[in-house]
């Protein structure tokens, strides 16, 4: 058989506990990753399919990593089948959730003869639970009949993944249903576990876990721990939440630990996924408010929210392990496809289409605490070098005016794309690194220049224009008075917001330069084909 050239390869036996930002050093060293696939399998190692820009660049990967060891293991790594130009296939429904023949759950059907209950009318967002082995058993009961009976009355899908890791503690369930459904499902397991503790005359207390991707948990935590405060204090119970320190490649998601009496740890049940839900929603809301500002711009490609190597969350089978990604499918737990694709996920950046002429440079002024820069910058340069090549921009961090400055200037050039690119994932690196605490949302400050004769438009006639896009961003927008134009005759405009809002800031005022613009170009060559007047 003649060798296969491919961009996609398969890595094999990569040790679990590998950190995404060592695998993803290792990765770039070959050339641009572009997609990042987590594999479902039934081993103890990981699997994950890599897309490179370039075949040649699969090809040196293939050879440089086949081999290499970590931890007593050794890569295993091969070409894969390029499908990035075949048409989108539906997933199954049989797969729905990441569910597989792999997968040892069980489920009732529901009323119109499929698996689960019907399907809500808000996006899908199952409750994830992280329940003792030992009462596994007894969730499930003789013949399947208990699980049976929590599906048939509370009108769920439960995905029990008792096969997965073979010697673990602890074992997940998925509960797929509307939020009263989950719940409700929810509190029979509780239950389920209370009874055969009794019985079996477990003395320690069994908590209530919750699993939820890293990147909903912040704004569960609340600004200074505001909103997990207030669930405890409503509820009567002792809420918290595994370190960071424990994400690894399978596992980036978090455990909420729910400490109560059994009434107490379903009050709070429902309030913690009442958040993680906003969350989501809010997430989706700002993707499809988002992939209108940059035309072409494939939001799922970017990964921006992991300052290691992009990664889908786990899906709804075992704990972590992420089935391949759907042609576009935005959801924490789920792999069928949707509209909302990826502000978790990592489908290909070859979806992006080429533009005929290069995109406009621009040029961006971001303000992060003096303490993360650092980080920012990471061991010899290498984490600001990777996060240059994978944006696509010029990063640079401008020296500090003096030694007791709190913030430092990081100056971003590169097209709007590469924009969003990098100044995502620094937002996502301030995040996960914890510089404001992880309990409170990565609230920005950047500076970007517009032209002297565009400011006006910007604030409008009595402000009305700057009112009007704060109230649709969510950003602050500044455009300082009595500023002196720079030799280029450019005043700074500061906005001031999370991500989505501060992206979506820039976005329209560099619509309203670009218009200023045009609206110049045009009047320019009117005058330049009237007509002469002679002296």
């Amino acid at each position: 058989m003649s060798e296969f050239w491919s961009r996609k390869i398969q890595i094999r036996n990569i040790p679990p506990h590998l950190q995404w930002e060592v695998l993803d050093g290792l990765l770039a060293q070959y050339g641009t990753v572009e997609n990042v696939e987590q594999v479902n399998t039934d081993t103890e190692t990981a699997v994950v399919n890599v897309t490179y820009a370039t075949k040649e660049e699969a090809k040196v990967a293939v050879e440089k990593l086949t081999g290499q060891q970590f931890d007593d293991c050794s890569f295993k790594v091969s070409y894969i089948m390029d499908m990035d130009a075949a048409p989108p296939v539906e997933a199954p429904r049989a797969r729905r959730g990441g569910r597989s023949s792999r997968d040892h759950g069980a489920s009732q059907p529901g009323p119109s003869g499929g698996s689960g209950a019907p399907r809500p009318r808000q996006h899908d967002f199952p409750l994830r639970m992280l329940v003792p082995t030992q009462f596994v058993g007894a969730i499930i009961g003789k013949e399947g009949l208990t699980i049976k009976n929590v599906t048939k009355q509370t009108q769920s899908k439960v995905d029990i993944h008792r096969k997965e890791n073979a010697c673990a503690a602890e074992k997940p369930i998925t509960i797929h249903s509307t939020p009263e459904g989950c719940s409700s499902a929810c509190r029979m397991i509780l239950d389920i576990m209370q009874k055969e503790a009794s019985e079996t005359k477990t003395t320690e207390d069994i908590p209530l876990k919750i699993l939820a991707h890293n990147s909903l948990v912040g704004r569960l935590i609340g600004k200074e721990g505001r909103n997990l405060k207030k669930i405890e204090e409503e509820t009567g119970t002792k809420i918290t939440i595994s370190s960071l320190q424990d994400l690894t490649i399978y596992n980036p998601e978090r455990t909420i630990t729910v400490k109560g009496s059994f009434e107490a740890c379903c009050k709070a049940e429902v309030e913690i996924m009442k958040k993680l839900r906003e969350a989501y929603e809010n997430d989706i809301a700002a993707i499809s408010q988002q992939a209108n500002l940059i035309p072409g711009l494939n939001l799922s490609a970017l990964g921006i929210f992991s300052s290691g190597l992009p990664v889908l969350p786990p899906a709804a089978g075992s704990r972590g392990a992420v089935p391949p990604v759907a042609p576009a499918g935005y959801n924490p737990f789920l792999s069928h496809s949707s509209h909302l694709s990826g502000l978790y996920g990592v489908p290909s950046a070859s979806a992006i289409p080429h533009q005929h002429s290069a995109p406009e440079q621009e040029v961006v002024y971001l303000f992060i605490p003096t303490q993360a820069v650092g980080a920012l910058i990471g061991r010899k340069g290498q984490h600001i070098k990777q996060l240059a090549h994978f944006a696509g921009a010029s990063i640079k961090i401008a020296p500090a005016e003096s030694p007791d400055v709190t913030e430092r200037m990081v100056i971003i050039t590169g097209t709007p794309e590469a924009q969003f690119k990098a100044q995502g994932r620094i937002f996502g690196k301030l995040k996960e690194e914890n510089f404001f605490s992880a309990k409170e949302e990565v609230k920005l400050e950047t500076h970007i220049k517009v032209p002297s004769s565009a400011a006006g438009r910007v604030i409008g006639k009595g402000g009305k224009t700057v009112n009007e896009l704060q109230n649709l961003t969510s950003a602050e927008v500044i455009v300082p008075r009595d500023q002196t134009p720079d030799e280029n005759d450019e005043v700074f405009v500061k906005i001031s917001g999370h991500f989505f809002a501060s992206q979506t800031a820039q976005r329209k005022i560099r619509e309203i330069i670009q218009q200023v613009k045009q609206q110049e170009q045009k009047h320019q060559q009117s005058a330049a084909v009237s007509p002469h007047h002679s002296k």
